[in-house]
């Protein structure tokens, strides 16, 4: 009901009365009698509104509303975005099996996802980072593609998802559905995705003509999927597409009051893509990988504190070859762990000149991983003897002085989310190594390092 349907109800002035067909005196004083009746109720039940002595029940459509039922009007707090500009994005991992295959396509800012005929091909496309869900906001999922024709043994998916928990979009064979995968229900520790809902079955719109959009959906056209999540262990996840730019909520997966254990194992979870041919098919499929976004509603709150790597006994003889001083990685336990590194702290012991290195995914010799004691989902190394390769994340020099100094990786408001430690689709985790060398080689040097982190995981 709108305000101003409740304020035509509470009127009760007369009506206007006929006018003549001529000026009349008479009409004339009765109507601006009766307008002043009418403008002074408008007055005071203004008033009343404004007080709050009468109680308006005003409803918004269901897509002006968080997955926590709040209304839109905050800016999003994007976790993650993938746009293929100039290549193919490499924030994430490719899986190939037998003949599937990947190919950029520089004109349409896409990859490609190809599979041919035999059984078993496949592409998977999973984001290395999985994205941190902060319980009581609403996560929102959004991901552009366009699918290849169906077919028999042909299945396709798109979602916020990985092997063990999360919903997406499904077209297997000629069957549209959406998913939700569990990890907890209905047995623990068993992915499962018994909670599978066909187009026909889609409580909202089934996105057939008939529905609330009018839209009959075709995956083979470019589509804009939307999903968001209310995970504080239970809660809804909305899934739809956009349409004519508004999202147009779909099927709605409902748990609070219906299930014995959280729906999924966890909201932190990577973007991920995926073709597969079921069993042999009839011709080669293709499907195209657009865009992603991952955006947390309302804002990220910090509220986590330093974990630290440290090297304490002294790496001695430096030299003019990087040697690493602390390196740290995901325990294989914890790949969905959400850590960045946040500080470099280096002290020289011997006074020289010295370049300090943050270095991702280098070759370590020698490494030895144990826990980092105040949080067992990272690992560190301080046995590796030598370094080679990598990508140069971060340099910064220290002076002769031997007194040191801290160099600050996270030294804006806010978290940097590219340097997180991601992991593989094979479940290989990233690796961040401090790295050091003197700038000369008149003296050799000697150093204690420390690497602290961020885990947004405990």
């Amino acid at each position: 009901m709108s305000i101003l349907t409740t304020l035509i109800k509470r009127f009760t002035a007369p009506s206007l009365p006929n006018p003549p067909q001529e000026f009349d005196q008479k009409y004339f004083d009765k109507f601006n009698s009766i307008l002043r009746l009418y403008f002074n109720q408008l007055d005071q039940l203004l008033g009343q509104l404004v007080s709050g002595t009468v109680a308006v029940p005003i409803t918004f459509p269901i897509n002006a509303l968080d997955a926590f039922g709040r209304l839109v009007t905050t800016q999003p707090y994007t976790l993650f975005d993938s746009q293929n500009r100039y290549a193919a994005d490499d924030q994430f991992d490719t899986g190939l099996t037998g003949g599937g295959s990947t190919s950029f396509l520089s004109n349409e800012s896409s990859v490609q996802m190809s599979v041919g005929t035999a059984s078993g091909d496949q592409v998977v496309r999973q984001s290395f980072r999985t994205m941190p869900y902060q319980p009581g906001k609403g996560l929102t999922f959004l991901a552009t593609f366009v699918m290849a024709s169906p077919k028999a043994n042909l299945r396709q998916r798109v979602g916020y998802f990985s092997t063990s928990n999360g919903a997406f979009l499904q077209q297997d064979g000629t069957t549209v559905s959406f998913v939700l995968r569990s990890s907890s229900l209905p047995t623990p520790g068993t992915p499962s995705d018994i909670r599978t809902v066909n187009q026909a079955d889609w409580n909202v719109d089934k996105m057939d003509g008939t529905g609330p959009s009018g839209r009959v959906l075709d995956l083979t056209k470019n589509q804009i999927l939307y999903m968001d999540f209310e995970w504080l262990g239970t809660g809804d996840v909305r899934c739809g597409f956009y349409v004519d730019g508004s999202p147009q909520i779909c099927h709605i997966f409902h748990n609070d009051n219906t299930q014995t254990a959280v729906y999924m194992q966890t909201a932190i979870l990577p973007v991920r893509y995926e073709i597969t041919n079921t069993s042999t098919t009839g011709s080669s499929s293709a499907m195209k990988q657009v865009c992603s976004s991952v955006i947390n509603m309302g804002g990220y709150q910090q509220t986590t504190v330093d974990h630290l790597a440290r090297r304490t006994a002294v790496l001695s003889t430096i030299g003019t070859t990087f040697l690493p001083l602390v390196s740290i990685r995901l325990n294989s336990a914890a790949l969905g762990a959400v850590v960045l590194p946040n500080k470099i702290e280096v002290l020289p012991t011997t006074s020289q000149n010295y370049e300090v290195a943050l270095v991702k995914n280098p070759t370590l010799t020698g490494a030895s991983w144990v826990s980092v004691p105040s949080d067992a989902n990272v690992q560190y190394d301080v046995s590796s003897t030598a370094t080679s390769g990598g990508t140069l994340v971060y340099n910064n020099y220290t002076t002769a002085s031997g007194s040191g100094g801290t160099n600050v990786l996270n030294d804006s408001p806010g978290y940097k989310w590219d340097l997180q430690l991601g992991a593989s689709i094979a479940g290989v985790s990233d690796v961040y190594t401090v790295q050091i060398r003197t700038v000369s080689g008149a003296t050799t040097g000697d150093a204690f390092g420390t690497l602290t982190f961020y885990d947004l995981t405990i």
